[in-house]
């Protein structure tokens, strides 16, 4: 199995190369001109979309093919009280740049939408939000020029007092978007509410593929043990990364078995942290501990030929850069592992 790593937005070895430069509502309500905060705003976004650049071509020198953008590039694009302002004209060749370069390298990216993308609400606003917060992610996914095997992944969202209903809910309202959206989207398992096995079912019946964050499930595994996380949820994650497998409806057409000569659009895509502290387990640690990863990427070896991880760690690609020197240090002891380059091996 080869697997490949990848990190999130922000480098901890570039410097001056930030893509979530921001300013605050209430800073650009203080300007006297309007207009002139509003080229403020876009000559800032164009800042941004400028580092994203040098952060994919950093990726790109250090062999880092998975990249996360920040979903901060555009600051202030789904106010409500910006609603008439469109920066698209300004950044188009920005965006273009970065477009042509993640084609042209065959980089995998992806976005991940804040808490307000929330699709199990019963809060209409809400949804409304959620739906404007989508739509902007799209935007800047269609401006770059990148087909839909660039995705946005988000979270089945509250329990708000009733999970089964709010997951009924999340399916409904989720069901209801335009195809052009339901086909950019990745599901993950949560931290606090929604397990693996219940993100399953939501992305099973949608029809989206489904992201295991492994960290998620070690603090909220809902009493599954890796004989069945192995023996059930895993392959069932796996179909959901398969193509035609789904019914009329969109639902998945068979769970729970892997179809022979199974063909997948994209390699199974999973998230990996590891807890900051025994007092505080569910917050991301500067680094990544190789000995569970490892242990998990051995069980799932026989499963899969491909598999991408995107590490979550505060370190960012340091913290990958760390993560690459422990997996040298497991292969010279003699373990069943072989490092292909500056982020990729095989086991």
């Amino acid at each position: 199995m080869i697997v490949r790593f990848g990190f999130v937005a922000m480098s901890m070895r570039l410097t001056n190369a930030s893509p979530s430069h921001t300013m605050t509502f209430a800073t650009f309500s203080k300007l006297n001109d309007r207009e002139a905060a509003l080229r403020k705003l876009e000559r800032t976004a164009e800042d941004n979309l400028k580092n994203t650049l040098r952060l994919l071509r950093h990726c790109y020198t250090h062999d880092i093919r998975m990249y996360r953008f920040s979903s901060k590039l555009i600051p202030l694009a789904t106010h409500d009280e910006l609603k008439e302002w469109l920066p698209w004209s300004y950044l188009q060749e920005a965006f273009a740049d970065i477009g042509r370069f993640v084609r042209e390298k065959q980089m995998r990216v992806s976005f991940h939408p804040d808490h307000f993308c929330v699709f199990s609400t019963p809060r209409p606003e809400v949804l409304a939000k959620s739906k404007d917060v989508l739509a902007y992610h799209l935007q800047m996914l269609e401006a770059m020029g990148l087909d839909e095997e660039a995705k946005c992944n988000i979270h089945v969202g509250g329990a708000y007092g009733d999970k089964p209903t709010s997951a009924e809910r999340f399916i409904k309202q989720f069901s209801e978007l335009d195809d052009k959206f339901k086909r950019r989207i990745t599901l993950e398992n949560d931290d606090k509410t929604f397990t693996a096995r219940e993100t399953l079912a939501a992305a099973e019946a949608v029809g989206t593929p489904m992201v295991l964050d492994i960290h998620h499930h070690a603090v909220n595994d809902g009493g599954e043990t890796d004989t069945t996380l192995f023996g059930d949820l895993w392959p069932r994650i796996l179909r959901t990364w398969q193509t035609g497998d789904y019914d009329k409806d969109g639902r998945h057409a068979a769970p729970g078995r892997l179809a022979e000569g199974a063909n997948f659009l994209l390699p199974t895509k999973i998230h990996v942290s590891s807890p900051k502290s025994e007092k505080d387990p569910r917050c991301h640690a500067d680094n990544v501990e190789v000995a569970p990863l490892f242990r998990f990427l051995k069980e799932a070896a026989g499963s899969v030929d491909r598999l991408d991880c995107m590490l979550e760690a505060k370190q960012k690609d340091a913290a990958l850069f760390k993560l690459m020197d422990d997996f040298r240090e497991l292969e010279a002891a003699g373990e069943s592992i072989r490092v292909i380059d500056g982020a990729s091996i095989e086991i």
